[in-house]
């Protein structure tokens, strides 16, 4: 309970300090209509909170800004990823300079994911496996 509750303070403190990138996508990603997959920010799945979640797509989205190049990171990236993917959620990861360059053709690129996911059949998810490697958690 107490690990829970230490998550959802680290998830609450994430929202109010977004990185710009975050912020420029979260404006975009965040419209709501019946006609849209929803998404939700600083989202807790795990052990392991996600910048962007969809949960209709299982589609997380992750924002790499510099601190995601050196190789420790990659390979704390990678485990994590390979974590998520085997409890059946598809990782996007898009770099902060991406969004800054055109944040528009980012948030149009997820928002197409997410409903080919949607529309995709669930036969290749899973919900089996474990909490995630100890360097894929946290952020």
């Amino acid at each position: 309970m107490r690990h829970r509750n230490l998550l959802t303070n680290r998830a609450r403190a994430l929202r109010k300090s977004m990185t710009a990138p975050e912020v420029m996508l979260w404006s975009r990603l965040r419209r709501r209509s019946a006609d849209r997959p929803t998404f939700r920010r600083q989202h807790i799945f795990g052990s392991i909170i996600l910048d962007f979640y969809c949960p209709s797509a299982r589609l997380a989205v992750e924002v790499d800004g510099a601190t995601h190049w050196d190789e420790e990171r990659r390979a704390a990236d990678e485990a994590r990823d390979r974590w998520l993917e085997g409890q059946g959620v598809t990782v996007v990861r898009i770099s902060a300079s991406a969004i800054y360059r055109d944040v528009a053709a980012v948030a149009d690129g997820v928002l197409l994911r997410a409903e080919e996911l949607q529309l995709a059949p669930s036969t290749a998810r899973s919900a089996a496996g474990g909490p995630p490697p100890a360097a894929a958690r946290g952020r």
